[in-house]
């Protein structure tokens, strides 16, 4: 009997010594956000499928979707609240301020304005293009805002030269010699020229004024609500352009993955076209604006009509979510 007790206190006292299972706390889900990008799949953005690829949207806990389409639409969508970030020009988020859409930019990508004018004739100086016939896309969106800008800076009257819009058919309109000149992006259609063998004039509109250009654009109501997650996207973005600017070879292998366009025959034009636009996204303060452009870019549209008022350069944008390394 004795034995016995002796047995079931040892029983009871290894009971009460027994670990615990441990509490397993479940991993929450990743957060879905979609990224819409004013445009197609397109080597332009090596640096945020970097930043998908490597897993620096996961570890913040999201998950990015891609939502292709016109930046002008997209814009729209983000004020309303009916998407949360888009990626868009300078110019066009001062615009949506002046109808009363509630944008915010808060992450410089383009520090340079990417338009330019090109031609396969000798091109030195914005007066050049007086008399000139000069295709262009459109009469709209950010290529006639640059054209519109160049000719501002360079006090040209628009008169003065014979615009015409010839879509996106500047290479083809340039070779067989329809316009004289094209208003173009600097990483794109000179690219090609040159890969083509052409030898190209190009005027950069950022080598006469400094307009804000693309950047990560969200709405004052994601600012006001979550500001962690706005936070999250920069600096996932920042690490993918980051990476992008050390090493341009492994993100273009990146890039393929997700452009399925890019076949071995163009992958070497692509690759050059990258290498165009880092020259555009450099920077020692990556992520920031600069308050001066953004009051240069304003004072632009008033001048040339394409805002009525004044506001205050601070609604714009911010640099509060940008953190250095």
């Amino acid at each position: 009997m004795i034995v016995r007790r002796i047995f079931l206190s040892a029983i009871l006292l290894l009971s009460g010594c027994a670990t615990p299972a441990p509490t397993v706390t479940p991993t929450p889900a990743p957060r879905r956000v979609t990224l819409a990008m004013g445009f197609i799949p397109n080597v332009q953005f090596t640096p945020v499928y970097v930043a998908v690829e490597r897993g620096y949207f996961a570890a913040e806990g999201l998950e990015i979707e891609f939502d292709y389409g016109f930046d002008t639409d997209l814009l729209k969508l983000v004020g309303t609240g009916e998407r949360q970030f888009v990626i868009g020009s300078g110019d066009q988020v001062i615009l949506a301020r002046s109808q009363g859409l509630p944008v915010v930019y808060v992450m410089n990508w383009y520090r340079r304005f990417p338009v330019a004018v090109a031609s396969l004739k000798p091109l030195d100086k914005p007066q050049d293009l007086i008399g000139k016939k000069v295709g262009i896309p459109a009469f709209q969106g950010a290529s006639y805002i640059g054209w519109l800008a160049l000719l501002d800076a360079a006090d040209i009257n628009p008169g003065d030269v014979d615009l015409l819009s010839i879509g996106y058919t500047q290479v083809e309109s340039l070779v067989t010699g329809q316009v004289d000149a094209a208003v173009v992006y600097a990483m794109n259609e000179p690219v090609q020229l040159r890969q083509a063998g052409y030898e190209v004039s190009v005027i950069p509109v950022a080598d006469y004024i400094d307009i804000v250009s693309n950047g990560l654009i969200t709405n004052e109501h994601t600012i006001a609500e979550n500001p962690e997650l706005v936070r999250a996207m920069v600096r996932a973005m920042l690490r993918g352009l980051r990476d992008t600017l050390a090493d341009p070879d492994a993100a273009f292998d990146i890039c393929r993955r997700y452009v399925p366009e890019i076949d071995d025959e163009s992958a070497p034009l692509q690759r050059a076209v990258l290498e165009e636009c880092l020259h555009f996204w450099r920077a020692d303060d990556l992520g920031y604006s600069d308050p001066a452009a953004w009051q240069t870019s304003q004072a632009f549209m008033r001048q040339i009509g394409l805002i009525e008022t004044e506001m205050e350069t601070s609604e714009f944008f911010t640099n509060e979510f940008v953190v250095k390394p």
